[in-house]
């Protein structure tokens, strides 16, 4: 149930005439009735009616796409892959996408939703992971109880479906609105399988005969980085190989963190034999500190990456690494966002995560030369390398 401008008045305490003075800046007020119904309004999300309104009306044709950075290809294939479906014939029309950038702030996600529920957007795409913050993760939810309230689909693409709980008070704090207005459709979500993926990732080097495995996380508090690198001491635990902390070193998805991680990495751990990177980009940067350090990639030290990035089977030697079908999870959030395509059961699907094994990654030497000083390789090898560029 879309909130009135009765509603304004009564939380801050005035007449709706008041509230309309404070709106249109055309009446003189206090400074404190006006900031009592500014408070009122941005408390309420109250949508004003005006020149936005009458350009994004009801029938709106403009769809956000809300990412962390939109220059990181992970972003841009997704951002790419859901404005392509936003065109052409079909049930909604061809509609406008509006890409809003983050930069990693959980508070700017919030903002750029306000912005686009006052827009009246037609749908909303969220991308990537979530912050781990229970405060967020209740105001994302109330956000998007609000906008599915005023009839905008919202489509979570790449992320975990959101807590249940989580989602039952956010309802309930927005008054219920969600599920008593009229064509309020709730979220729909596209979940990758990161955990699986790192997983079988660490697996795959596990069986190379890997054992001092350095793993470059992603940033810390983000779920994404939270679900690979369980997926990577799963697989430690599956070998009973120990997960030692001072191998792993978060950072964040991009390529100067890689470099900085690998060489941090190698400082605790000479003999290392293998690194895990958050993603493809940070690879790039693992790859290019072990060269610097004089090692030569997978011959003394195995390097993998994630997500499938298009410069990632170009970079040399190719990237061993797990394909995450950005494409198809883009393409598809699009047509959910306009009503092409009919949601999943319970509202939510999950991708799967596919192994890629390519030249980045060998089995370990007898004796591998660890940088600064020779050294043993360390730990039994179990098992040949796996046949093929796909593994299980």
């Amino acid at each position: 149930m879309a909130v009135t401008l009765a509603d304004v008045a009564a939380r801050a305490g005035v007449s709706a005439a008041t509230v309309s003075r404070v709106l249109s800046g055309s009446y003189p007020v206090t400074e404190g009735t006006r900031g009592r119904v500014l408070r009122a309004v941005a408390e309420l999300e109250y949508v004003v009616d005006g020149p936005a309104s009458a350009l994004a009306g009801a029938g709106s044709d403009l769809v956000g796409i809300v990412v962390n950075d939109i220059a990181d290809p992970f972003f841009g294939v997704l951002a790419g892959a859901v404005q392509g479906e936003l065109g052409g014939a079909g049930p909604g029309g061809e509609k406008l996408a509006v890409v809003c950038s983050t930069g990693g702030s959980a508070a700017r996600e919030l903002d750029h939703l306000t912005h686009l529920q006052r827009q009246r957007a037609a749908a909303v795409v969220l991308t990537g992971g979530a912050p781990e913050d229970p405060g967020h993760a209740r105001a994302l939810a109330a956000k998007l109880a609000r906008l599915a309230a005023a009839g905008t689909r919202v489509v979570l693409c790449g992320r975990p479906p959101q807590e249940p709980e989580v989602t039952a008070g956010a309802v309930g704090a927005a008054g219920a609105a969600a599920g008593r207005a009229r064509g309020a459709v709730p979220p729909v979500t596209l979940a990758f399988d990161n955990r699986g993926g790192a997983r079988r990732l660490t697996a795959h080097l596990l069986a190379l005969g890997h054992r001092r495995i350095g793993c470059v996380a992603g940033p810390a508090g983000r779920t994404t980085t939270t679900e690979r690198l369980a997926g990577h001491r799963d697989a430690l635990a599956g070998h009973g190989v120990v997960d030692v902390p001072a191998l792993t070193v978060p950072g964040a998805y991009d390529r100067s963190s890689g470099y900085d991680a690998a060489l941090e990495l190698l400082r605790r751990e000479p003999r290392l034999t293998a690194v895990v990177a958050a993603n493809d980009t940070a690879a790039l940067g693992v790859c290019a500190a072990l060269r610097d350090r004089g090692l030569r990639i997978p011959e003394d030290v195995s390097v993998a990456g994630f997500d499938d990035l298009p410069f990632s089977v170009d970079a040399a030697p190719a990237l061993t690494t797990v394909r995450l079908p950005l494409r198809e999870a883009g393409a598809r959030a699009g047509r959910l966002a306009l009503g092409r395509a009919v949601a999943p059961p319970g509202g939510v699907a999950r991708l799967p995560a596919e192994l890629l094994v390519r030249e980045s990654t060998g089995p370990v030497r007898p004796a591998a030369t660890p940088a600064g000083g020779a050294g043993g390789a360390g730990g039994a090898v179990s098992g040949p390398i796996g046949s093929g560029r796909v593994g299980a």
